[in-house]
């Protein structure tokens, strides 16, 4: 019973042809396989005996070409029929060695090549005797030792016992042969026989799954087909005839009971589905958003740190702020550098405002710390600086370490899904003025003296190298005016160092007060001043210089609540030459000689350098 409801599972029929094909396939296999390897044998010993049957021909050849070569001399006295003897004596020694080693196998072949090689070896010596005899010219011994037949005994009697080494050699070959063909015969026969019957186990095979599925399938399509057309109660009702067919029969039945189930509520899941799919959308447009918004956040942000200039930092908010935030014009407001205003850095968007500075008092968001906005007339104070008091605006404080730096202003609302740019926008506008005003504050503590303000020795050196590459290139016009203040030292030693600090604040600022501002001032070092001039002539710069000197002698200094002694100073004047090539000591040697000059001749004087030879 248990066997019967086993072979109701098409599984299990299956298998149990496949397992009658399988061990018939093994079988098979293992048949052919032991055929083959004794096929195989029998043809490795097939190539032996050949081995063997060259080997011992070879070897008898070789001893008749050297028993012909003997007698050529002997007759000839010539002795290019001994050129190939020694080498076919050795080749004969060489093969019956190998015909030799080759019977090792077979003991009474083996007796015979070696019996063989006796008598070959006998021969061998007995045709070395007349050889050396008519080399040492005794021909006539040599034939004597010849003639008396010996030789031909000897060479008959390994012909014999070759010719039994071969014929025992060929019959042994017969029989491997026959043995082949045996082999091959029995192979032929285990295909002709096992070939049909994996065959018909296939056939077999191939009918009972043939069966087994055609019906089930059938029966199956038919369901689903109604299932398909509308009939949501198509079912399987009766059995497939395998237990495989049956279990799907009931999975189907399952799946068309849940199907109908959820068809009932698919309406409703679907009114859900497009709510979710329309939300879903608004979602990614909104993240598409905000993607572009943080990526123009991000290349705005970098270039803002990287800006060396007001200008700079400007041209950067001006261009990036309208994309990031659409239709909303404004402007960047920023501290002074006495804070006492707000002065418009950048605009954008042609926002309607007439005053480019204004009190921070003016602006709601600065004095509240925090965001102030007005969406409708009266909703909310307006500010000062805002000409339009019925418009809507944004006003959006910049802070940094809880202190106020600046504003962003926007001629319009900003709206909820818009905040967050506004907060990134602000915290990195923020960052980079600060950056930008510490970055500003270092440049300027490295190129100032701190004691006069001017530009310090280094700065001058830069500035002075870059004005001459830059004469170089134009064929421009540059000065250089080398001074300090006469008598420095005494007056230092009379009033104290902190009225000579005073001294020097005051002469800076003259001098500050008589140049241009492409003029480049700066402190060389203790007394010494330093004077860049790019477009100046000699002439209308050594004028310029002359009335700075008549103005410093007018200086009056107070220190200590008393009026310090007059002040005088010298002035050397060079001018820059293609001669001095664009070596900035040369220019400064000559300033400094024409200075040394007016020192020599009485200071509180102007003196012009010597030109150079171009």
């Amino acid at each position: 019973m248990e066997g019967t409801l086993l072979l109701r599972s098409l599984s299990s029929r299956t298998i149990l042809i496949g397992t009658l094909i399988g061990f018939a396939v093994v079988l098979l296999q293992f048949l052919l396989l032991s055929a083959s390897a004794g096929m195989q044998s029998s043809f490795q010993w097939a190539i032996h005996s050949q081995q063997v049957l060259q080997a011992t021909e070879s070897a008898m050849s070789n001893l008749r070409e050297a028993e012909s070569g003997q007698r050529g001399f002997l007759l000839t006295h010539d002795a290019s029929f001994l050129d190939g003897f020694q080498r076919h004596i050795d080749s004969a020694d060489n093969q019956i060695a190998i015909a030799e080693r080759l019977t090792g196998d077979n003991p009474v072949q083996r007796a015979r090549v070696a019996s063989l090689r006796q008598l070959i070896d006998r021969r061998i010596a007995l045709m070395k005797r007349p050889v050396d005899l008519a080399r040492q010219g005794q021909f006539t011994l040599a034939r004597q030792s010849v003639s008396n037949g010996k030789g031909r005994d000897q060479m008959q009697l390994a012909e014999v016992q070759a010719g039994d080494v071969l014929d025992a050699e060929r019959k042994l070959l017969d029989d491997r042969a026959d043995q082949s063909e045996r082999r091959a015969i029995w192979n032929r026969q285990v295909v002709i026989v096992g070939s049909p019957i994996i065959i018909g186990l296939i056939v077999a095979l191939m009918l009972i799954v043939a069966r087994g599925i055609q019906g089930p399938v059938h029966a199956i399509l038919k369901v689903m087909r109604r299932l398909g057309d509308g009939d949501r109660e198509a079912r399987i009702e009766k059995s497939l005839g395998s237990t495989e067919f049956n279990r799907l029969a009931e999975g189907y039945n399952s799946m068309a009971n849940h199907l109908s189930a959820a068809i009932a509520s698919q309406r409703e899941s679907d009114t859900r589905l497009i709510e979710a799919n329309e939300e879903l959308r608004r979602h990614s447009e909104m993240l598409h958003a905000r993607s572009e918004a943080i990526e123009l956040l991000g290349n705005m942000a970098h270039r803002m740190q990287a800006a060396r200039t007001d200008e700079e930092l400007s041209a950067i908010v001006a261009t990036f702020l309208p994309q990031v935030l659409l239709d909303a014009p404004g402007a960047l407001f920023a501290h002074n550098n006495s804070r006492n205003l707000l002065t418009c850095m950048a605009r954008w968007g042609e926002p309607r405002l007439s005053s480019k500075s204004f009190a921070p008092a003016a602006c709601w968001a600065l004095r509240l710390g925090q965001s102030h906005y007005v969406s409708a007339p009266g909703a909310d104070v307006v500010c000062e600086h805002v000409d339009d008091k019925g418009m809507k605006y944004h006003c959006e404080p910049l802070l940094a370490g809880g202190e106020v730096i600046g504003l962003l202003y926007f001629e319009r609302l900003i709206e909820s899904d818009e905040r967050f740019r506004l907060t990134a926008i602000t915290e990195n506008i923020a960052s980079a003025l600060v950056n930008h005003r510490l970055q500003r504050d270092l440049r300027e503590q490295t190129i100032r003296d701190p004691l006069t303000g001017l530009f310090n020795r280094r700065y001058m050196e830069e500035a002075l190298g870059l004005e001459i590459a830059r004469a170089a290139r134009g064929s421009d016009l540059l000065c250089l005016v080398m001074c300090d203040v006469d008598h420095f030292k005494r007056f230092n030693d009379e009033f104290g160092h902190d009225s000579g600090d005073a001294l020097l604040k005051a002469i800076a600022a003259e001098m500050q007060r008589h140049f241009r501002d492409g003029d480049v001032i700066c402190r060389f070092g203790g007394e010494e001043f330093t004077i860049i001039a790019p477009g100046a002539t000699v002439a209308s710069l050594a004028a310029r210089v002359e009335h700075l000197r008549t103005e410093v002698q007018k200086v009056a200094v107070r220190h200590g609540g008393r009026t310090l002694g007059s002040i005088t100073m010298s002035f050397g004047v060079a001018q820059w030459d293609p001669g001095m090539h664009q070596e900035a000591a040369i220019l400064i040697r000559k300033a400094d000689e024409a200075l040394y000059r007016a020192k020599r001749e009485g200071r509180n004087r102007v003196v012009l350098a010597d030109r150079v030879a171009a």
